[in-house]
C-alpha cells in the first residue's frame, strides 16, 4: 500500500470523519462503519485532504485534464482545496468548477460556480463517497450540458465495496461500466481494514468490529 494511502486511513480516523460501531445509513441499513466527509472544518485538515485528493488523481488519472469538478454541496470545497494542492504538488494549474442547486439569474448568472465549461475541456468529478451510484446521475447531465467535455473520471475517497442499488457489483463499478469512464477512491474499504486490522494495532476495528464488519460484508458485499 502507498505511504499516502495509509496516512489517509489514519487521517480519516484522526479526523472523526471514519468511525466505526453501529450506524443506521439513509437507506435503512445497519453499517459497522460510518463516513462523515463533513467533519472536515478547520485549514490543516482541508489542505491535507486536498493533498491526498491530488495525489489520488495524479496516480490514477494523470496530468492530461483541466477542469476538476465538484457537485454541490461537499463537492465545492473538495474541488477547491484540490486544486490548490494540485498546483503547489504537481505545478499544473488546474480550473474548479461546481454547481449551485438552483440556478443564478443575476450577476455571476447560471448554474455553474468557478470556472465555466468550455468545449474540448477534460473534467474529472471529485465527490467525498458514493454508495449507491445515485449521485452521478445528476451530475453527469450537468457537466456534459454546458460543453462538449470529456469525463476523464470520478475520484471519491472511500470506496466502500457495498453493492449499488440494483446491482451485486459495486457503485463504482456501476459508474465505470454505464459512463464509460474510470471511477476510483483514493482508498478502500479492504486498505481500510488491512492498515487498521491486519498490520494494525485492533484497537481501531477490534476483533469485535471486524466480526460485525464480516457479516455486513457477507449481506452487503459487493462481487
Amino acid at each position: 500500500m502507498e505511504s499516502y494511502k495509509k496516512e489517509f486511513i489514519d487521517f480519516m480516523v484522526d479526523c472523526q470523519v471514519l468511525k466505526f460501531g453501529s450506524f443506521t445509513l439513509k437507506s435503512g441499513r445497519q453499517s459497522p462503519f460510518f463516513m462523515n466527509a463533513g467533519a472536515y472544518v478547520t485549514g490543516s485538515q482541508l489542505m491535507k485532504l486536498g493533498e491526498y485528493y491530488a495525489k489520488a488523481i495524479h496516480d490514477n488519472f494523470g496530468d492530461d485534464f483541466d477542469v476538476l469538478f465538484g457537485p454541490a454541496y461537499k463537492g465545492i470545497p473538495l474541488s477547491v482545496a484540490c486544486v490548490i494542492a494540485y498546483s503547489k504538488l504537481y505545478g499544473k494549474e488546474i480550473r474548479y468548477c461546481s454547481n449551485r442547486k438552483e440556478a443564478k439569474d443575476h450577476g455571476d448568472a447560471g448554474i455553474l460556480l468557478g470556472s465555466k465549461l468550455k468545449d474540448g475541456d477534460r473534467v474529472v468529478i471529485i465527490e467525498d463517497v458514493t454508495t449507491s451510484g445515485k449521485s452521478i446521475e445528476e451530475t453527469y447531465p450537468i457537466v456534459t450540458g454546458q460543453a462538449k467535455v470529456t469525463i476523464v473520471g470520478e475520484i471519491v475517497s472511500l470506496n466502500r465495496m457495498e453493492r449499488a442499488a440494483d446491482s451485486d457489483k459495486s457503485a463504482l463499478d456501476v459508474i465505470t461500466e454505464k459512463y464509460k469512464f474510470p471511477a476510483r477512491a483514493i482508498v478502500s474499504m479492504d486498505e481500510v481494514i488491512q492498515a487498521l486490522y491486519t498490520e494494525g494495532k485492533k484497537d481501531v476495528i477490534t476483533e469485535d468490529i471486524k466480526k460485525a464488519m464480516d457479516e455486513y460484508y457477507a449481506e452487503w458485499g459487493a462481487k
